[in-house]
């Protein structure tokens, strides 16, 4: 049953404040892993285990959500996870080894992904039928605010304070979000009492573990390792396929799967969820990506660079309400998604167009403005269609797979990014090294020009010479990137705009009764 008046708005804040704290410890701690490193004695390899710690466990539990909500009851387990993502983070603010602080995150991650999922059924069923598009507009904003504020937010406190900061401020937001939840969330009926060991299919669970965490596994390390040139990303490549294959088989066979598949038989909901992989793709590829320029190319610091992508990410979250509002007043997903996807493939290619050696910070406002403005067409709209023709516990079900596939698809999307970013590099700069030809006269002039002003700065003749080539070399190395990163933004938006036609398999809805279909037993 929806609620009303004070108590809607507050279910509403406490769900929104859970599901972006969540987000935002996805990418918080990006640039607090050099502080780590020192701090803790911790090596690279060692350190970037407190991010891919998180994500692993992250991607495990959230398709699970929806089985737990029904076995303990969706109010316990939102209540359990609130409060074990608040120890969590206190633990890993307290650490002081590197793998008691991995340790902590990956338990951290558990309570995070269960967050999520649940955040966003609550959130449906507190309000009314017709306000369907806002309830799932406001948590949208969480989605796509989140990611992008957590590198602003984990810079300034790192400047400022310490890294073990970004962890104990989750720790006031936490209390407060438990004492309203535990006061104001109802539970649901769907508290399968006393039958908790009886319902837990103990084989499918081990096979989504070994399964999903393998696959996050190879995504979070494969760029670091080389991917298959490395024995232990081809084990876990081997072991990825067999759990997930194992897995899909077990919940197609079972007659009361932890993650029921079967919800996948709906067109709609198929398409909306492979979409939203896409989206995901999109929205935390971006968000990799940019920091990678500005910082790498431009000299940027993690502060500067969050601050050039909070009013995108805060125009995306305020155009959530206005497309809810568009949904409900009768606008189809079908017609909103490609309106999304052609922004977003626009923004790609409209960056690709301002890079250079002295872009500025005023260039990157419109194309991050238009990344904002399409992700408020993309979140919402899928949203809904992973939801359409669905009753009962299938929406927690389907909700489940949806977030997974939305985190996967920013797994596979930094992944592919990040390789094709250095094979890129690699090709581009055996082509450009190409026009550095020692006879060339230009090349010459050029060379000369800069040793003889170091010469006149006081170096002598062969250091002069040494340093010339190096300069000579930088600016390779400089251009090699510049124009890499322009093949890789106008790829992205190709990729977008291709993506396209995927959504005329979207079947039409007569009628579309949300609370119809968002009703729990």
């Amino acid at each position: 049953m929806a609620e009303t008046g004070a108590k809607k708005w507050l279910i509403t804040i406490t769900v929104i404040l859970c599901s972006m704290l969540e987000l935002v410890d996805v990418s918080i701690v990006n640039v607090a892993l050099t502080d780590m490193m020192g701090n803790l004695g911790a090596t690279l390899n060692e350190v970037t285990w407190v991010v891919s710690a998180y994500a692993i466990a992250n991607v495990i539990v959230i398709p699970l959500a929806g089985f737990l909500s029904e076995t303990f009851g969706r109010r316990n387990y939102f209540i359990t996870s609130v409060m074990l993502f608040t120890i969590a983070s206190v633990f890993c603010g307290l650490s002081t080894g590197i793998w008691e602080l991995v340790f902590f995150r990956f338990i951290q991650g558990m309570a995070g992904g269960a967050l999520l999922t649940t955040s966003q059924t609550i959130l449906v069923e507190t309000f009314p039928e017709k306000q369907l598009g806002l309830a799932n507009g406001l948590f949208g904003m969480g989605v796509v605010i989140g990611p992008t504020i957590g590198p602003t937010l984990g810079g300034v406190i790192v400047d400022n304070l310490s890294w073990h900061w970004i962890f104990f401020i989750n720790l006031p937001i936490g209390i407060i979000a438990s004492i309203l939840a535990f006061t104001y969330i109802k539970n649901q009926a769907t508290y399968i009492k006393g039958k908790v060991k009886k319902s837990i299919d103990w084989t499918g669970l081990l096979m989504l573990i070994i399964g999903v965490g393998s696959l996050q596994l190879v995504l979070e390390k494969g760029n670091d390792d080389d991917w298959f040139q490395s024995s232990f990303i081809i084990s876990f490549t081997f072991i990825a396929a067999f759990g997930i294959i194992s897995f899909i088989w077990r919940m197609l066979t079972q007659a009361n799967p932890i993650v029921d598949l079967k919800v996948m038989k709906n067109r709609n909901v198929a398409v909306g969820t492979f979409l939203s992989f896409i989206m995901g793709f999109g929205l935390f590829g971006s968000v990799f990506i940019y920091p990678v320029f500005t910082q790498q190319i431009l000299g940027y610091t993690a502060t500067q660079t969050g601050e050039l992508l909070i009013p995108g990410a805060l125009l995306g979250g305020a155009m959530m309400p206005v497309v809810g509002a568009l949904i409900s007043k009768g606008v189809s997903p079908k017609f909103l998604v490609p309106i999304g996807f052609i922004i977003f493939g626009a923004f790609c290619l409209m960056t690709s167009t301002i890079i250079a050696p002295d872009t500025s910070e005023s260039a990157f406002f419109w194309p991050l403005l238009l990344r904002g403005f399409g992700m408020g067409f993309l979140f919402l709209p899928l949203a809904i269609l992973s939801l359409q023709g669905l009753k009962g516990r299938d929406i927690g079900q389907s909700t489940g797979i949806n977030n997974m596939m939305r985190q996967l698809g920013g797994s596979f999307g930094i992944a592919i990014l990040a390789t094709y970013l250095g094979n890129k590099a690699a090709q581009n700069r055996s082509v450009l090294a190409t026009h550095l030809n020692s006879n060339d006269p230009k090349v010459l002039a050029r060379l000369q020009s800069i040793t003889e002003g170091l010469i006149a700065k006081g170096t002598n003749a062969f250091e002069a010479k040494q340093q010339a080539l190096g300069v000579l070399n930088g600016m390779l190395t400089e251009q090699v990137y510049l124009v890499t990163y322009k093949d890789v933004f106008v790829s992205l938006g190709v990729f977008f705009l291709v993506c396209i036609p995927i959504i005329f398999l979207i079947k039409k809805v007569k009628n579309i009764e949300p609370m119809d279909n968002l009703s729990m037993h």
